[in-house]
């Protein structure tokens, strides 16, 4: 399954200017898009899942199409996404179980399904035992984690994450990657914007550079 972006140009007062964006990613792919602050990591992020639509041109991740995607479409088609923020976005009034377990509440599953997946993933990330704590009583690393174990709770085929290690120490931002790999090297497609180029020297994925809205590289490292 090929995942494209064909951005002949896209624009919005608050965000970047994008303009000639061109590129497909495979099936099981681990890449980095990286860039300046300003570059449009973030607005490309947000057209992969459709926030928004590019002023010209095209979008295809999976079966969905930007051009032709109806409005109630798109919750089912974030549903097959897993999404990880810098800043966490976690519900601080739910333990980190409940945290895990919303996002498959969301979609209907039943009690037996939400419990075990939710235990399947934190185990995953090593966070089993603590999931009755609430989220601010753990460290950053900790709170990333079970970010990403929510993220991937619903088994998403495409795994994006917006400057995951932005406000981790190096050795966390090390954990949370080596997590990032195990997740990627079961078959899931993972697409990263970082803008540490100490991680993209590190593990020599295809790395997509933008610049100033424009798409300047497309190699490995």
């Amino acid at each position: 399954m090929i995942h494209f972006i064909h951005v002949d140009k896209y624009y919005d007062q608050d965000w970047p200017v994008l303009k000639d964006i061109n590129f497909h990613i495979k099936k099981g792919e681990f890449v980095f898009l990286t860039g300046p602050s300003g570059a449009g990591k973030s607005t490309v992020l947000n057209l992969i899942i459709m926030q928004h639509q590019p002023t010209s041109g095209k979008v295809v991740v999976g079966k969905y199409n930007s051009q032709v995607i109806h409005a109630r479409q798109i919750p089912i088609f974030r549903r097959t996404l897993g999404i990880v923020f810098q800043d966490f976005k976690l519900l601080t009034d739910r333990t980190v179980f409940e945290n895990v377990a919303f996002a498959l509440e969301v979609t209907g599953a039943s009690r037996r399904q939400i419990w075990r997946r939710s235990l399947a993933v934190l185990n995953m990330v090593g966070l089993t035992h603590k999931r009755n704590e609430m989220p601010l009583h753990l460290s950053g690393g900790e709170q990333q984690r079970i970010a990403i174990a929510r993220a991937i709770v619903n088994d998403p085929f495409v795994l994006l994450a917006d400057e995951p290690t932005g406000n981790l120490d190096p050795t966390v931002s090390d954990k949370v990657m080596q997590l990032l790999l195990k997740i990627n090297r079961i078959g899931t497609t993972v697409i990263m914007a970082t803008h540490d180029y100490h991680l993209i020297e590190t593990y020599p994925f295809r790395t997509l550079a933008l610049d100033k809205g424009r798409l300047v590289g497309s190699g490995s490292i």
